[in-house]
């Protein structure tokens, strides 16, 4: 059920977490090396392109500075000018006439001398415009320029310059190709970092999962141990201290189970024993019968209180926000005092009411009610006869206390930190001749806590036993 459960569970690779990661480094590093990739080149491509711009004009403008003059333009005339120029580094020079005509031409596979010239770039520069285009094709920079002839504002011709440099493409295809050797490299080696991380990462929230699981199945002594100091370190201490208090939380209520189990087992054996016993003895007297079925009701009444008190606790644990009001505790005491008079006297015990005024909390009445009424009770109820309980209600600063005490025989210290537990008692078989459930202390406990108060006990010097309950103190602008 288990294997089945996980494998239910199981997350694909391509939905998985590790993916995810993977996929976004990779394409973080595939972004970052396209970048890479294209801007040196297009930087590159550009400044060749300037270069190659600056010198064209250059020479153009040593060409047509020397080709101007007032006789014209002849073929011979241009030869011998350029001639002694010497202009060898160009793979064509091209001269027109005005009217476009070809009077001197450099090139060897496509000589257009006494044609006319049909370039766009010449056909320009005879309007009297500096022409200049370059590109980058077929693993070779192919660079045009063209420029007027101007002699006193009258254009004479035209110049057109043709270079084709495969020496600095070379440079720039090598540029490229270590660029996209590094690249991949860098590519290859972030891939299998991210790997690396990511099953670093995932591999400690499989750890957090497995530990989840096992919870899941009831192992809540499951802990995770993971170094670090990171978020994933902090999250599997806050998954410890969850377990820690699910294991306390089962320990209590696997015990509340056991203890109410053989709360409830007692009384209903003891009735089941005094039937069985009635049922058995047809010729019992009536006198006897009566005593039965009177014990029967004891034992009854005593599952009663029992059922009561445990359907008060398991409201509080799962009772939903209360409507909170300010209320007068003094008011609340008088009330319980007034019930518990006939059991007082019953057992010869004096009540003292010594209240404060202005003791106002924010609770409802019903939970301070709860709260005196079992504290009181119990002084009551175990107290010796001709005992004396004490309650004295006053304010300290932002606080309302609450204090009752007793002169019984008291409570052991060992027993102190135990007796607001579920079931627990000091003097088991004093507090089932009185009537005791062991969830009086416990109802008050978790009442005070829903409250936001605290409740203690310690022993009253020379006897007996004293009860301390805080509560926040209503502002006097909230008391009614």
């Amino acid at each position: 059920m288990s294997g089945a459960s996980e494998t239910e569970k199981w997350v694909p690779f391509w939905r998985s977490l590790q993916s995810r990661f993977i996929l976004s480094f990779g394409a973080l590093i595939a972004a970052l090396l396209l970048f890479l990739n294209i801007y040196p080149i297009v930087t590159s491509e550009d400044l060749v392109f300037q270069s190659k711009q600056d010198a064209l004009w250059r020479q153009a403008d040593i060409i047509t500075s020397t080709l101007a003059g007032g006789e014209g333009l002849t073929a011979e005339g241009v030869e011998a000018n350029l001639t002694k120029l010497g202009v060898t580094s160009l793979d064509r020079v091209l001269v027109t006439d005005p009217s476009g005509k070809v009077l001197y031409d450099t090139s060897e596979v496509d000589n257009a001398r006494d044609r006319y010239a049909l370039l766009w770039e010449v056909v320009s520069a005879l309007k009297g415009n500096d022409v200049f285009r370059s590109e980058y094709r077929d693993g070779a920079f192919r660079s045009r320029a063209a420029a007027p002839i101007l002699y006193r504002g009258m254009t004479q011709g035209a110049v057109y310059l043709y270079e084709y440099d495969r020496q600095q493409a070379e440079m720039l295809r090598d540029l490229q190709s270590n660029l996209r050797n590094i690249s991949i490299v860098v590519c290859v080696a972030a891939l299998a970092f991210s790997v690396l991380i990511s099953k670093a990462v995932t591999r400690r929230i499989a750890v957090l999962l497995r530990g989840i699981r096992s919870v899941r199945e009831g192992e809540y002594s499951h802990r995770v141990t993971m170094a670090g100091g990171d978020e994933l370190a902090l999250l599997a201490g806050e998954f410890n201290e969850l377990t820690d208090r699910l294991q306390t939380t089962e320990e209590v209520r696997r015990r509340f189970v056991s203890d109410a189990s053989h709360e409830l087992k007692t009384p209903l054996a003891s009735i089941r024993l005094l039937t069985d016993s009635i049922l058995q003895n047809g010729d019992m007297d009536p006198d006897t019968a009566r005593e039965f079925v009177s014990d029967i009701g004891d034992e009854a009444e005593r599952l009663t209180r029992i059922t009561e008190k445990l359907l008060t606790l398991t409201r509080m644990d799962t009772a939903p926000p209360r409507n909170v009001a300010p209320v007068d505790v003094a008011r609340v005491i008088r009330k319980v005092e007034h019930m518990l008079a006939p059991l007082a006297a019953a057992v010869d015990v004096t009540v003292e009411l010594e209240l404060g005024t202005d003791c106002v909390v924010r609770s409802t009445e019903d939970d301070l009610y709860q709260i005196a009424f079992n504290l009181m009770e119990n002084a009551v109820k175990y107290d010796l006869p001709g005992g004396r309980v004490r309650v004295e209600l006053s304010t300290e600063g932002d606080q309302v206390v609450l204090r009752v005490e007793d002169t019984g025989v008291g409570i052991p210290e060992e027993d102190l930190p135990k007796i607001f537990d579920r079931f627990y008692r000091v003097d088991k078989a004093r507090s089932r001749e009185a009537g005791g459930t062991g969830l009086g202390l416990s109802i008050v406990r978790d009442a005070v806590c829903q409250n936001g108060g605290t409740v203690e006990a310690r022993r009253r010097e020379p006897e007996g036993t004293c009860f301390e309950v805080r509560f926040p103190r209503c502002g006097k602008e909230e008391t009614p």
